[in-house]
């Protein structure tokens, strides 16, 4: 597995090694031993699944408050996104930050993002599925986000009249968000 450090401390794309025939193919998803010789030890204790019908979907920027913050490992099985992470780490060099990553059925890549950072996406084609890991559970009172098209941040998002949920209109700006990191 290639592992590729972003520009922003602690998150990595993850290029599986994909053995492809004529028939399809076989790739290891996953692998804890490689994860612990590359650096990254996680302890990932749930999966979950996303299905966008559409085209322009935006999920996000989420996040939850410590204690229980999340890494997620983000992979698409089916489709495209435009992944986005924000450092919101107060400490971190690169606090306030964002980088965006193309992850999709063809190219396999996948993206650790460690605790601290806030995630979004937004779906480039119809019918696109999300798969990620998490190593801790979902947390309705540490739930947090940030307004996904927050101008201070300049996030270049693909579309500029994302399908959005009514809870993800909601998010307060960077500067207003609630973050202990």
């Amino acid at each position: 597995m290639k592992v590729t450090s972003s520009r922003l401390n602690g998150a990595v794309l993850l290029e599986p090694i994909v053995h492809g025939d004529n028939r399809g193919f076989f790739m290891e998803s996953f692998n804890e031993q490689i994860m612990l010789n590359k650096g990254l030890n996680y302890q990932f204790i749930q999966d979950n699944q996303s299905l966008s019908a559409q085209s322009g979907v935006l999920r996000g920027l989420h996040y939850q408050l410590n204690p229980r913050a999340q890494t997620k490992l983000i992979r698409v099985i089916a489709g495209a996104i435009y992944d986005v992470i924000l450092d919101i780490r107060k400490e971190s060099p690169t606090y306030g930050q964002w980088e965006a990553f193309i992850l999709s059925e063809y190219n396999y890549r996948q993206l650790l993002v460690p605790k601290g950072f806030a995630h979004g996406f937004c779906t480039l084609v119809p019918n696109t599925q999300v798969l990620y890991k998490v190593d801790e559970y979902y947390s309705p009172e540490h739930d947090r986000g940030i307004l996904w098209d927050d101008p201070s941040l300049g996030i270049d998002w693909p579309t500029s009249n994302p399908i959005l949920s009514e809870k993800d209109t909601k998010h307060p700006l960077f500067k207003d968000a609630e973050m202990n990191f």
